[in-house]
């Protein structure tokens, strides 16, 4: 007579910590680095090559262009192969495009050499969260997603003073040079350390990707959150990679090294964000408050900002940026409450379905924004306050239509 094994006993926290959360941790540490660099970056790059606000615009959008373009593909491969093996190969394509980046001479080869540092870093984040939702207990995915979050905000404070002093030091060029070294040690990392877990409902075949992506766009809970997480973390994502420095410039009179300090305390108002709401959504989720309450009053209070930065509000630059950050990756929480509605086994496409909108419009409102502020005179150094009333004050107005449309249609606990 054979006996049943015992169950496994669950991973312990070291393992976890040590063996998925760190090494993800890295590659999210490494894309958000990538993501915020031209906001330091922006003005040499200027300077040296003679680029406008549309090309800058241009240059840093093809990086949400290429991005978007291979969310659905990179949900298929994250279910399909796993986030190791997928997240392994996408961080070496981001090693070539740090050195084709590092070759450019003008705008179109600085354009397509951010593109396809795009397509590299695209699952840096949504690895992560296929990662932990493998690994991780269903109701801890707002705490340990916002903790990896955390450390992307390292990779912005990074992205900001840190960085400018070795491009002054370096020179810009050299600076990708030393971030494409870093992507591959990463990969290496991710694909020795990290292990493999499978779960029951994986695709095997096409027809299960696509049958998997139309559940999840025939739900109404994806179609109540996506309006306004892709208009809330577009804003975010466009305005803290590039147009924040050229404010903290214009609107608030810094110079180069104060405003790189300002954006250096903005990632620590990001880094200490994503821990406390995180924290706080877990907290609450047990009281059974659904995750889109946290996320949405958040977004409020970030819609908030960005109007006192359309109207160039007379507070300390360093206020403004952190809470920018602070309650900007507030959105990112909906990716955790999106994902606990579906099996796990699709968490992989219900992340990128939405990461598909979020970084279109990113591109699309990182484009149109250097068009607007192009509008307006310039006052020979910078833009002018019209101009960032009309592009900020603007996209502030369409997230609160999206903010309705959620109030509307999301979900009330117990519901669909």
């Amino acid at each position: 007579m054979t006996t049943a094994s015992p169950p496994a006993a669950p991973p312990s926290l070291v393992f976890l910590a040590a063996r998925v959360f760190l090494p993800f941790g890295l590659g999210y540490f490494l894309s958000q680095l990538f993501r915020t660099v031209n906001a330091v970056l922006g003005p040499m790059l200027r300077e040296e090559l003679g680029i406008s606000a549309s090309s800058l615009g241009l240059i840093t959008g093809a990086f949400f262009l290429a991005f978007a373009m291979v969310q659905l593909p990179l949900g298929m491969a994250l279910d399909r192969y796993g986030p190791r093996r997928t997240q392994t190969v996408l961080l070496t394509v981001t090693a070539l495009g740090a050195l084709l980046f590092s070759l450019g001479g003008d705008t179109l080869s600085l354009a397509l050499a951010r593109a396809v540092i795009g397509v590299g870093v695209s699952g840096c984040l949504l690895a992560s969260f296929k990662a932990f939702a493998l690994w991780f207990d269903k109701g801890r995915l707002p705490l340990v997603n916002g903790l990896v979050m955390a450390c992307g905000s390292l990779g912005v404070i990074t992205a900001s003073t840190p960085v400018q002093e070795l491009a002054f030091l370096m020179g810009w060029r050299e600076v990708f040079h030393i971030l494409g070294a870093v992507s591959v040690a990463v990969a290496i990392v991710i694909f020795f350390v990290v292990p493999e877990k499978h779960v029951e409902g994986e695709p095997r075949t096409f027809a299960d990707q696509l049958a998997g992506l139309k559940a999840i766009f025939t739900a109404q809970v994806f179609w109540s959150i996506a309006p306004l997480l892709a208009t809330a973390q577009a804003a975010w994502l466009s305005i803290q990679a590039l147009w924040l420095g050229p404010w903290l410039r214009d609107m608030a009179g810094l110079d180069a090294g104060a405003a790189a300090d300002a954006l250096l305390l903005g990632g620590v108002g990001g880094a200490t964000g994503y821990v406390l709401l995180g924290g706080l959504t877990e907290r609450l989720g047990r009281r059974g408050i659904p995750v889109g309450a946290v996320a949405g009053t958040a977004i409020v209070v970030f819609i908030g900002v960005q109007i006192l930065l359309a109207f160039g509000a007379a507070l300390p630059p360093w206020v403004l940026t952190f809470a920018f950050a602070f309650f900007g990756g507030g959105a990112t929480l909906f990716y955790a409450g999106l994902t606990q509605r579906f099996p796990v086994a699709l968490a992989g496409r219900v992340n990128t379905s939405l990461a598909l909108f979020v970084f279109s419009l990113a591109f699309a409102l990182q484009v149109l924004t250097g068009l607007v502020l192009d509008l307006f005179p310039d006052t020979g150094d910078g833009y002018t306050g019209t101009g960032y009333l009309v592009a900020f004050g603007g996209w502030a107005l369409v997230q609160a239509a999206c903010f309705i449309w959620f109030l509307l249609r999301y979900p009330r606990p117990g519901g669909a």
